[in-house]
């Protein structure tokens, strides 16, 4: 049985709510904001109804607001409606943006409050599953370099490298910038026998062209003005280990040559030396760019692209990846929250439209920098599209003043959109709704009823219900 816990100073509220709620619930009281975060931290209740004005402070809403933050920092995903009077909607909509799950007039009316209930129940339900089933994902992710995705296609990656990784064949990555190639690169390294060695990754389109021989190789003393000392280069240092060539589209011809013959031989030279040394190293490749058309047009090497793709990984662009945007959003929400000691809860429904429809352009990179900067940015509970760097549109203003809807209204409108949703989604089985709903069959019976519903009433689903 869910527990729920009411904090209001008026007794008779209290007992009258616990009259009406006991027999479908376990129903937990306090009379005041430290007596109810002493409840809350002892029962654990998945949704607390707490009134605003509480003692000392009757007649102000300090102590509701702390409350109410003192108890989502103990559980963020808790569901908190708030109990106000008809002065309060400015206070009641900060408690919204602080975290609160709703809010309700007093003196409260049992049957809407039940249904309030119901549905922040069945919501927090969904978010437990979905939190289930991200950390089910990310534990599995550990063998896989930490990388995280379900889509068919990451799944066939994830096998692919469990795959490879054991064997010594060189490898290239392929796909867009910020996808992730040398995560996967690492995550060959890891599941390889060569994982106690060293991963060494360079970067051949970020080094002057001049000095990635250097880099490469190594050089010895005096090999150039400026050489006071022989310096291993980045091939020697990988022995034993990985070594990993990003961007090798961007690799110069004449280094091309050379990169071939340690591949083929198994030992390279200093610049300014004359040496053979022996290296043992895996090689890692990664370029974004085609390679095929690069060697159509003389920039690169046809026999070294075959030495160097035995195994070809192509990684997809996260605008292909469905369901894995969500994913990965939330699991960066998770990680920063945590970085930054914040307590955003989640994403709005327009934030989720902005995050499954926007292109991505910089992939996988470019989600984690907004959704980093959108967590140390907000101080809402929930993450808007312009936390994310969209830019909103805004309405022209009007010079007719619309009225305001009344809060009884608009918790009609969603209740009846909430109920018009379901029984649509059921194909009108009002027996398989009103469990969705929580709700016993006459119950639901009588709220199509009060708004006109049939149980082949078809609606579209409003944005705001989307979880």
């Amino acid at each position: 049985m869910e527990k729920i816990l009411i904090i209001d100073d008026d007794s008779d509220i209290r007992q009258q709510l616990k009259w009406g709620l006991s027999d479908e619930y376990a129903v937990l009281l306090a009379g005041d904001v430290n007596e109810g975060i002493g409840v809350f931290k002892k029962h654990h209740p998945t949704v607390v109804i707490l009134d605003l004005g509480l003692p000392p402070h009757e007649h102000a809403s300090d102590e509701g607001f702390r409350g109410l933050a003192a108890m989502l920092d103990l559980n963020p995903h808790v569901k908190i409606i708030m109990l106000t009077g008809n002065s309060e909607r400015e206070n009641a909509l900060k408690a919204m943006q602080m975290g609160a799950y709703d809010f309700y007039p007093k003196p409260p009316l049992l049957n809407e409050l039940k249904v309030i209930i119901c549905r922040a129940i069945h919501l927090a339900g969904i978010e437990e599953q979905n939190r289930s089933l991200q950390r089910a994902i990310e534990m599995k992710s550990i063998s896989t370099g930490g990388m995280i995705g379900q889509c068919p296609e990451m799944q066939t990656i994830f096998s692919t490298i469990k795959k490879v990784a054991p064997s010594n064949v060189s490898i290239i990555i392929t796909g867009e910038n910020g996808t992730g190639k040398e995560l996967v690169a690492q995550a060959l390294h890891d599941a390889s026998l060569r994982n106690k060695g060293p991963f060494i990754p360079i970067n051949c389109g970020a080094i002057p062209e001049n000095l990635l021989e250097s880099e490469l190789f190594g050089h010895e003393k005096g090999a150039f003005t400026g050489a006071h000392a022989t310096v291993q280069g980045k091939l020697q240092y990988a022995n034993k280990g990985t070594l990993f060539l990003d961007e090798i589209g961007e690799l110069p011809v004449n280094l091309q040559v050379k990169l071939l013959r340690f591949l083929q031989e198994g030992v390279i030279q200093r610049v300014g030396g004359r040496v053979d040394i022996p290296v043992d190293t895996r090689t890692v490749c990664a370029t974004n760019v085609d390679i095929v058309k690069a060697i159509k047009e003389g920039r690169f090497r046809e026999d070294l692209y075959y030495r160097i793709s035995v195994i070809s990984i192509n990684l997809p662009p996260l605008r292909e990846r469905g369901d894995d945007i969500l994913l990965l959003a939330n699991y960066f929400l998770r990680m920063f929250n945590d970085e930054h000691k914040k307590r955003i809860r989640r994403f709005s429904a327009a934030s989720v439209s902005f995050l499954k429809s926007y292109e991505w352009p910089g992939n996988v990179r470019e989600l984690r920098n907004r959704v980093q900067r959108a967590i140390i940015m907000s101080d809402a509970a929930a993450i808007e599209p312009v936390d994310l760097g969209c830019e909103v549109e805004l309405p022209e203003k009007s010079e007719t003043i619309k009225p305001i809807i009344s809060l009884r209204d608009a918790r009609d409108k969603v209740e009846r959109e909430l109920i018009a949703c379901v029984i649509e989604r059921q194909n009108g089985n009002i027996a398989k709704a009103a469990e969705e709903l929580g709700v016993s069959r006459p119950t639901l019976y009588d709220l199509l009823k009060k708004h006109g519903l049939t149980p082949l009433t078809s609606v579209e689903k409003a944005p705001d219900l989307v979880p």
